[in-house]
């Protein structure tokens, strides 16, 4: 496949994770997240946020994402998230399937959803008729590459919180985030106040794995035994250890998320011009959102790969990765001219 900007999953590993993974590989070491560089890394997640945080590896972004709710819930409570959240819309009914929970999503705006809102479904509690609300689940950056505030997020925090319950992030593309805010990870955790996060890397570089971020130690009293359960638990969880080492060490992360969002800004900026191409959602992030005309976007997909989000006016997503080249970009720019000056040309011609 050449460049491809269907997902920022479709591109390849960062070299300097496939050189930690083999890196690791030497010798023997003790299994199950036992091992030093496994240690290291969880030490390196308590620098970088300035938090005594606990850190959970697991094999994917579902994996982290039902972890964390399963680790913050009963059965008999429910979860508040976007409509648009990767829990309600693709990951198969895991989060309710395997916590057991009820998912109750909102309405979003640009992919998010505000307090208001999130008041409105904080009802019913002690009625035993009822599910109960405990947790709320929002993406940063959201499913459409928007972004929240930290005071927006903090506001989310604070609702929550004040009703005994938990605030978890689903950051699948979190480094894209923190890149575009021009933060630290610590300033995200300390100024938002949130109990979990789910910390993404495989749409960054990484080959595998993902990790679960824990603040609220209230959380935390039998995550393991859930990790296993969920079988999470990765037996030469060293490799997945290694990858985050090189990716935490120097900002590799952010220097990775910031080619793939400025790759999106450059790609919004050559659409610019061409008048059958609108922009139809805020590039705040690494990925673009248009509304094309049907016969471009099936004569791009005969080169390209990408997917249509809204078929009914046929919207589509182009992402872009840590390893899109101002080339890719340029390429698929010709590719659309051409499109349009031969749909114009046999129109004329007949």
């Amino acid at each position: 496949m050449k460049h491809s900007f269907g997902s920022d999953n479709h591109s390849g590993i960062a070299n300097e994770i496939i050189e930690s993974i083999i890196n690791a590989n030497h010798g023997f070491s003790v299994a199950y997240g036992e091992d030093p560089i496994t240690k290291e890394v969880e030490d390196m997640f308590k620098s970088l946020t300035g938090t005594d945080v606990n850190t959970y590896f697991v094999f994917n972004g579902t994996g982290a994402n039902v972890l964390a709710i399963s680790s913050m819930t009963e059965s008999f409570n429910s979860i508040i998230c976007p409509e648009t959240a990767h829990i309600n819309v693709d990951e198969c009914g895991a989060p309710e399937k395997l916590t057991g929970c009820k998912l109750i999503p909102i309405k979003s705006i640009d992919g998010k959803i505000f307090p208001n809102q999130i008041l409105e479904k904080l009802v019913g509690y002690g009625f035993q008729h009822h599910s109960q609300p405990k947790v709320v689940s929002i993406s940063q950056p959201t499913e459409l590459g928007t972004l929240y505030s930290l005071d927006e997020i903090r506001q989310i925090s604070d609702i929550i919180h004040s009703k005994g319950g938990y605030l978890h992030i689903d950051g699948a593309r979190i480094s894209n985030a923190i890149a575009s805010l021009k933060i630290s990870l610590n300033d995200f955790i300390t100024k938002t106040n949130i109990d979990a996060l789910s910390f993404g890397g495989t749409k960054n570089g990484l080959m595998i794995g993902e990790a679960l971020l824990i603040f609220n130690k209230d959380i935390k009293a039998n995550i393991e035994y859930k990790r296993k359960q969920l079988s999470q638990l990765f037996s030469k969880n060293r490799y997945i250890a290694a990858q985050f080492k090189a990716y935490l060490t120097n900002g590799l992360y952010l220097e990775l998320a910031n080619n793939a969002n400025q790759m999106a800004k450059y790609l919004s900026e050559r659409l610019s011009d061409i008048c059958e191409v609108k922009i139809s959602r805020k590039v705040e992030t690494n990925v673009v959102f248009a509304t094309i005309p049907l016969y471009l976007s099936e004569e791009l997909q005969k080169k390209h790969y990408f997917y249509v989000w809204t078929e009914e006016i046929n919207e589509v997503r182009w992402m872009c990765s840590f390893n899109t080249k101002k080339e890719d970009i340029d390429l698929f720019i010709d590719d659309i001219k051409e499109a349009i000056y031969k749909l114009k040309t046999d129109t004329n011609g007949s």
